[in-house]
């Protein structure tokens, strides 16, 4: 089921022309589609003429015992949310003059009864491809600038990586074989010896090695040269939120700015602009952010819900949006800071207007600022023997649909830049299958493109402060589209949420962590909560 979501913050989109440098053992050759904002770097004079490519080979399939099998150890695996037989292997990582990156997955239909279609799970989901027959969804995540990249977009198709019908490669995996396919994206930033490898497959695959030595297809396979043709660089933003306790601010971190909505329900009484007495601890925190940074100008955005017409929206916006800039101005310890205060009544919200969570989210003021230097990273301390009230061990007992389900966590393992990636299986203990439907139902499930899994919090014991699943924000045209960087429920995943008796299946959610911090507890759905040791 798609949802609209609400427009959100915009993504810029940056064409780049390269000359072609060769990729040492990596012949050029065609296609492949894409659109967004990135950070390739491009010649010292920008955009300069594009050189030829050179003829395309095309690529065979593979299966494991046939002649020209890729046999190559592999790197990572993850296995298919939605088709358990259906496994990928990071078999190639490989990074070419310092800014591009080579993925090389290997599929595998480990059933034995029935062919698996490899291009449905592996599209990208968040642009419309016209026909499912790309590697478009095979990325990495770039931790450190906070960005989700994909492969790049030439001229005259939708990705540079494999494509089912150019390359000869055949619709299905049969049981007991495989294919090998590839992508070529920006490199991460900074120059990392490891990366996280996203697929719309399955769970992240971590930690993954890249290699700078040439790269090495397999039998049958030549790869495009992304410097010998004008490329688009698809780079999203990832954002993610976290909230105080008592939900009297939300908190988005885009690895740049730091977007913070205070709540207008605790800012102000029911149509008034004056601040109330319980304001001053919002703000107080607030401003110690702000001092923090190093940004020179701050924006304070007053917003509201759908209630009331845009003759009372609009100028109560406005007002608020005001009296918290002159609130913010008189609690800041340091000078050179300019303000832009403007209100826009009910034209942004965040969440759907449905329902009273919704229309008490969107009731807000939103304080921008650039993000504040780092925290001071606080002692870590030993995660405590035994679990949240309600869990043992980390696995934990719950229904859905009538059926009994047995929740594990397998892991909560940081990643640069203070983001966290969460594992969890769900297992259908019962004698029929079922909806997950709780796995959906949180309160900012309208904000999302997709239905997802997104009902999940982790909670840093020290502070208290919840966090939420990372957004994946995408530009569509004049809007932007958000996405949940965790199993998505909806789209050609559709069938992910039903679970057959004694069927298990693995789940993963992105969130910020809190320097420092040494457990979190989780809470997932309708399951008691964990305490989860970060690794």
């Amino acid at each position: 089921m798609v949802r609209k979501p609400a427009p959100l913050a915009a993504v810029t989109m940056a064409t780049v022309m390269l000359t072609s440098c060769g990729l040492t053992g990596v012949p050029q050759g065609g296609g492949g589609e894409e659109r967004q904002s990135g950070t390739v770097a491009a010649s010292p004079t920008g955009a300069v003429p594009a050189q030829p490519a050179a003829p395309e080979t095309t690529a065979t399939a593979s299966s494991p015992t046939g002649a020209g099998a890729d046999t190559r150890p592999a790197l990572a695996s993850t296995r298919s949310t939605h088709t358990s037989a259906y496994t990928a292997e990071v078999v190639g990582l490989n990074r070419v003059a310092g800014k591009h990156l080579v993925v090389q997955l290997r599929l595998s239909n480990t059933g034995t009864d029935e062919n698996i279609s490899w291009t449905g799970e592996l599209g990208d989901n968040t642009r419309p491809l016209g026909e499912i027959r790309w590697a478009s969804g095979i990325g990495v995540l770039d931790a450190a600038a906070r960005r989700w990249l994909l492969p790049y977009k030439p001229a005259d198709s939708p990705c540079l990586c494999s494509d089912e019908r150019r390359d000869d490669l055949g619709y299905f995996i049969k049981p007991g074989e495989s294919l090998s396919v590839y992508a070529v994206l920006p490199a991460p930033s900074g120059n990392p010896a490891t990366t996280t490898v996203v697929t719309p497959l399955g769970p992240p695959m971590m930690d993954v090695p890249i290699s700078d030595e040439p790269v090495a297809p397999p039998p049958g396979q030549t790869f495009p040269d992304p410097e010998a043709q004008p490329v688009t660089v698809v780079s999203h933003r990832i954002m993610t939120p976290s909230e105080s306790p008592d939900r009297s601010e939300e908190t988005t971190d885009d690895g740049k700015d730091l977007h913070v909505n205070l709540s207008s329900d605790v800012l102000f009484a029911l149509n008034r602009a004056d601040l109330t007495p319980r304001s001053r601890a919002v703000l107080t925190r607030t401003a110690k952010l702000i001092d923090a940074s190093e940004g020179a100008t701050i924006t304070v955005e007053g917003h509201a819900d759908s209630s009331g017409t845009d003759a009372i929206n609009d100028p109560l916006s406005q007002r608020r949006a005001q009296s918290v800039q002159r609130a913010l101005s008189g609690l800041l310890t340091r000078t050179g800071v300019r303000f832009q205060a403007k209100g826009y009544g009910s034209r942004r919200p965040l969440y759907g207007n449905e329902d009273e969570e919704g229309r008490r989210r969107n009731r807000r003021v939103t304080v921008t600022f650039a993000k504040p230097r780092p925290a001071e990273t606080r002692p870590a301390t030993t995660p405590e023997a035994d679990p949240a009230p309600g869990g043992r061990g980390l696995t934990a007992q719950g229904k859905d649909g009538g059926q009994p389900f047995t929740l594990e966590v397998t892991g909560l393992r940081r990643l640069p830049g203070d983001l966290g990636v969460l594992t969890y299986k769900i297992t259908n203990d019962g004698d029929a299958e079922a909806w997950h439907h709780e796995l959906n139902r949180s309160a900012e499930w309208m904000s999302y493109k997709y239905q997802a899994a997104a009902n999940v919090r982790l909670t840093d014991p020290a502070t208290r402060r919840q966090y939420l699943p990372g957004r994946i924000m995408v530009q569509t045209g004049d809007r932007t589209d958000a996405y949940c960087a965790c199993t998505e429920l909806a789209g050609v995943r559709v069938g992910t949420e039903k679970i057959a008796p004694g069927r298990t299946k693995e789940f993963w959610s992105l969130f910020a962590l809190p320097a420092g911090a040494s457990s979190a507890q989780v809470k997932i759905a309708q399951y008691p909560p964990l305490r989860v040791p970060v690794r």
